[in-house]
């Protein structure tokens, strides 16, 4: 930790603490530090972006995984239709390295040891902060690409009533409901979405469409006792149901390097059902003008059913108690800001796998954890601001892990700001990889180590015409270590999975550059990221022998899988003052990326998915100071593409609603 804000705190810590003021129009974002105070996004050395909710209305986003899309550095795979799993990459790092909070409850699966973005709809309020780059030293396990933070706002927000209902294509109906508002100290604001799809057939050559349902609802509520104590109540449930298909060898399998490999076929009567409850309760009591405290105790259980033909196939259930507590003291004066923050979190994971059959390991395991963060944050004169945070987590699995990160950013007169980070992050192996027990298909690894990350980035942002426009442009460059990676063995005729720690160390680097305007009628978000992550892997790289002899595979190093060498994005609003209407058009583009392929023997090859582009259109036609009318169109221009090899993508969709805010 650096020392020259613990010697401001010191200096300062006689002087009256003061409340800052935003030198621009930044967005406020929480995740950037312990202490919850909202930060001007100008002052924070991290990369950060921030969708507030007319973004996510004016996308038309009914999954928050497709808003994500247009943040830099972020690329989103869904393995099928909507409800299917949905892998969020950072900054090339593992989906299972991106941390995700809703409603400041840590939502990731304790079983799986990630979070699936299938599960989860947008509310008809919300609001995201996606912090990049490793997070670990504030929040511990898994933020090794960044955090993202999901919340839905408050009746103090966003008070009143809101109804919505959809129609459209693929059989598909959704709607949402919210209710919220003030009543003297007490916050309220209630909300609910569902979502059902027919869907369509993601079989390549399939005529079996796969559709979805899936639930989600939630209530928050804060009551201010008095002027120093808030208490603070959160609960969520969300429920999906996905149809599936099966993975085998068949007459029509694609051939990759002259082996016919595993494709997606048809099969009727298979469905997944993830089911989650979230829930937290807190205070925040302020003793006096320079302290804040804030207690709080969440609860995330999970659990994931699998059925094949209708019959169960595959289960398992996880549940997180997690309590924190945390300490801000705050002073300055008026030049200097200053907020010291201490924290200990408290994490108890137990978890199983319920697979019926007896053919896996059934019993109940629990890992507990210990954090404690100490973080200290400095603002000189509205300019440059400096952060330093430390953490070590005591886990019963795992030996001790230490992170750390420092931030600096600075703004110029002239609207320029540099800014700049150096982090470390650790991602401790999930249930699966440690224990999952399956007969002669997987054998979990109890002796694996957690995964370790060190990176820097360095960036600049302009601003012109008064704040109307912004231009930013960022490196970064990123080293992940003991990645856990999968062997594909033959053992007793059977072929056997089992993870390990891979000894190379993989590189992810790149540049994050994006532009937004809000002009008088219009409002632009562009956004290109390029990545370098090679990744070495264990692949099939020559033709079959001629002679029919087992080619075995052997190290290669190539392009992470599933994370293209460019993503961009442009997002388009025209919303005109003098007129009741609003359009948006969205175009996102995915360069080529490598995925996994099988062949008969479950050795992996390597393919090459093409690029695409697909472009949407949304708007908005605003009938009356109440009602609202809409519509939008997904892949407009009807692009045939793969976003997973051997799922088919979406074609042409079209919907159709009513907004009515009462």
């Amino acid at each position: 930790m650096t020392r020259t804000p613990l010697i401001i705190l010191l200096l300062t810590s006689a002087a009256p603490a003061c409340a800052q003021s935003n030198a621009s129009d930044d967005d406020i974002v929480v995740t950037a530090s312990r202490s919850g105070a909202a930060t001007d996004t100008g002052l924070i050395g991290s990369s950060v972006t921030v969708l507030d909710n007319q973004d996510l209305e004016d996308r038309g986003a009914r999954v928050l995984s497709d808003a994500l899309r247009d943040v830099p550095g972020v690329e989103v795979n869904r393995s099928g239709a909507i409800g299917d799993l949905t892998d969020v990459f950072i900054r090339g790092a593992e989906a299972n390295q991106t941390l995700v909070f809703i409603d400041g409850i840590k939502a990731d699966d304790p079983y799986f040891g990630q979070y699936d973005f299938g599960t989860l709809l947008t509310d008809e309020a919300a609001r995201v902060e996606v912090l990049r780059g490793q997070q670990s030293a504030l929040y511990g396990s898994d933020a090794i690409g960044g955090v993202i933070s999901y919340s839905t706002l408050t009746g103090r927000e966003l008070p009143g009533v809101t109804l919505r209902a959809e129609g459209g294509s693929q059989g598909t109906y959704d709607g949402g409901a919210r209710i919220a508002g003030v009543s003297g100290g007490f916050d309220y604001a209630l909300s609910g979405s569902l979502y059902h799809t027919d869907g369509y057939p993601i079989a390549p050559g399939g005529t079996l469409d796969t559709g979805s349902d899936s639930l989600g609802a939630s209530g928050k509520f804060d009551w201010k006792a008095s002027e120093r104590l808030t208490f603070t109540a959160v609960g969520r449930y969300s429920y999906t149901r996905a149809s599936s298909d099966d993975q085998n060898i068949a007459a029509n399998s694609p051939v990759v390097l002259g082996y016919p490999v595993i494709t997606t076929l048809d099969t009727p009567g298979n469905y997944g059902v993830n089911r989650g409850w979230y829930g937290l309760v807190g205070a925040n009591w302020t003793p006096i003008d320079a302290l804040t405290t804030t207690l709080q105790m969440t609860l995330a259980d999970t659990t994931r059913n699998g059925y094949d033909y209708g019959a169960p196939s595959y289960g398992d259930h996880g549940r997180r108690w997690r309590g924190s507590f945390t300490g801000t003291w705050h002073a300055g004066n008026e030049h200097i800001d200053n907020r010291l923050t201490l924290a200990v979190d408290a994490e108890r994971q137990d978890f199983r796998n319920t697979t019926p059959g007896g053919f896996s390991d059934d019993s109940s395991h629990r890992i507990d954890t210990m954090g404690y963060v100490m973080q200290d944050d400095a603002v000189i004169d509205q300019r440059l601001a400096l952060s330093a945070s430390a953490r070590i987590d005591a886990n019963s699995q795992f030996a001790d892990d230490s992170t750390y990160r420092v931030t600096a950013s600075y703004r110029f007169p002239q609207n320029t700001r540099i800014h700049a980070a150096y982090g470390t992050g650790v991602k401790d192996p999930s249930a699966t990889d440690l224990y999952d027990y399956v007969t002669g298909i997987f054998v979990g690894n109890p002796a694996l180590r957690p995964e370790q990350s060190r990176g820097w980035e360095a960036g600049v942002e302009q601003r012109i015409a008064g704040e109307r426009l912004k231009l930013g442009a960022t490196y970064f460059d990123s080293v992940l270590i003991n990645e856990i990676d999968t062997t594909y063995t033959f053992a007793n005729g059977n072929y056997l999975q089992t993870p390990y720690n891979n000894p190379v160390h993989d590189r992810q680097r790149g540049v994050e550059t994006y532009a937004s305007a809000r002009l008088t009628d219009w409002r632009l978000d562009l956004a290109y990221t390029w990545l370098d992550a090679p990744q070495t892997i264990v692949a099939v790289t020559s033709p079959p022998a001629a002679n029919g002899a087992y080619v075995p595979p052997v190290p290669v190093t190539i392009q992470a899988v599933r994370r293209p060498g460019s993503i961009a994005s442009l997002d388009a609003t025209w919303a005109p003052h003098a007129l009741p209407v609003t359009a948006t058009v969205t175009v996102r583009y995915n360069g080529r990326q490598n995925d996994y392929a099988f062949d008969a023997n479950y050795d992996r090859l390597i393919v090459s998915l093409k690029p695409y582009t697909l472009v949407g259109l949304n708007a908005t036609w605003q009938v009356n100071r109440r009602a609202q009318l809409f519509g939008r169109v997904e892949n407009l221009l009807g692009e045939n593409y793969q976003e997973v090899f051997t799922y088919a993508a979406p074609a042409r969709t079209a919907y159709a609603g009513v907004r009515l805010k009462l």
